[in-house]
């Protein structure tokens, strides 16, 4: 039914108990930057989180009051919604077992107003694996959820949807390379076009910046395959101005290609594997980005920053803490490994 490789299956559970520095690590870019000189009068703030899922939790995460605040100062949050929105799971034994995802609609809701993250700020992404975990009626329950709280969508039937953000207009194009259920299922449903060339002519007319979410790669390896950086060229080719990315549950690099700013993987933002989960993957990652909205550099990305923050236990729930407020030994390794992917290009995350 799903579309993986055998020897993806066959490394998922290795890659999940120890997660790979293995890969190309040239060519990347800091983990912030500022890019235009002198800095726009007007600008929008965009926020990306990563995964968003209950499997890790049985009640809302608590979250540091810096991250709420951080979320709080966006103009428009994206991000990955990878459980279905639904009051009683069909998949049961799946479910408590984690290997298909379910949450409530309070959950969600909770969930979201301990992150400051307001609901009318909100975007999710439908486009990933676990979005048909509990059926086709779980699919459209998890639709009928989000519109009942107000929450607007990417992912599904149209390619590029666009969403004004302050004075810009922003386009949003999600989709998936993964699936676990069948081909005929996600289609008409769920994007899977990631090709840019074949997304409607007049796809990313009238934006100001068009931002893609794509849910790629492979799971656990904190660096990109060749073959996803090269669906970033060509999405970068295409006109793409800024990638946010998906499915890798561990936080991945930034690239700037072009005018294009990659961020290939930012982890979960709330658990969507195991509640006990090995400590390099409950390291996760905030992308802010401020846009220009001045006449010269309208739709341009003014600056980017990388924020690292890490998930901990708190009996049956996560707690979000920034990486600054770890101490001791714990600190040291996140820093360590945040090193390994970023190098000295990480200066500014201490």
């Amino acid at each position: 039914m799903s579309n993986y490789p055998l020897s993806y299956k066959l490394s998922w559970l290795p890659r999940f108990l120890r997660p790979s520095l293995d890969g190309d690590a040239r060519g990347f870019a800091p983990a912030a930057a500022t890019l235009l000189e002198p800095p726009p009068v007007r600008t929008v703030r965009l926020a990306f989180v990563g995964d968003i899922s209950a499997v890790a939790n049985r009640r809302a995460p608590d979250c540091d009051p810096a991250i709420a605040a951080l979320l709080a100062s966006a103009d428009l949050v994206v991000g990955n919604c990878e459980s279905p929105v639904v009051e009683r799971p069909s998949a049961v034994l799946g479910t408590r077992l984690g290997t298909r995802h379910a949450m409530s609609e309070r959950f969600l809701a909770e969930a979201l107003a301990a992150a400051g993250i307001s609901r009318e700020k909100l975007v999710l992404s439908l486009a990933n694996n676990h979005v048909l975990d509990q059926g086709i009626a779980g699919f459209d329950d998890t639709v009928a959820a989000l519109e009942r709280l107000g929450i607007r969508t990417i992912g599904t039937a149209v390619p590029v949807e666009r969403f004004a953000v302050g004075a810009l207009t922003i386009g949003l194009a999600a989709f998936t390379l993964w699936r676990n259920a069948g081909a005929t299922q996600f289609a008409g449903r769920v994007s899977m076009q990631g090709d840019p060339t074949q997304w409607p002519r007049d796809a990313a007319s009238g934006v100001d910046l068009l931002c893609a979410v794509p849910h790629w790669d492979w799971e656990f390896r904190h660096f990109p395959r060749a073959k996803t950086r090269a669906l970033a060229r060509l999405l970068a080719d295409y006109g793409v101005g800024l990638v946010a990315g998906h499915h890798a549950h561990v936080v991945q690099p930034i690239e700037r290609i072009g005018k294009t700013l990659v961020a290939y993987g930012l982890g979960d933002f709330f658990g969507t594997a195991f509640a006990r989960q090995p400590w390099p993957g409950r390291i996760g990652a905030i992308l802010v980005v401020d846009i220009s909205a001045d006449p010269g550099t309208r739709g341009a990305i003014a600056a980017y920053r990388l924020h690292a923050f890490m998930r901990l236990r708190a009996g049956d729930h996560e707690r979000l803490v920034p990486v600054e407020a770890l101490a001791g030994k714990s600190r040291q390794r996140v820093l360590a490994r945040l090193d390994a992917i970023f190098g000295a290009r990480r200066r500014r995350l201490r």
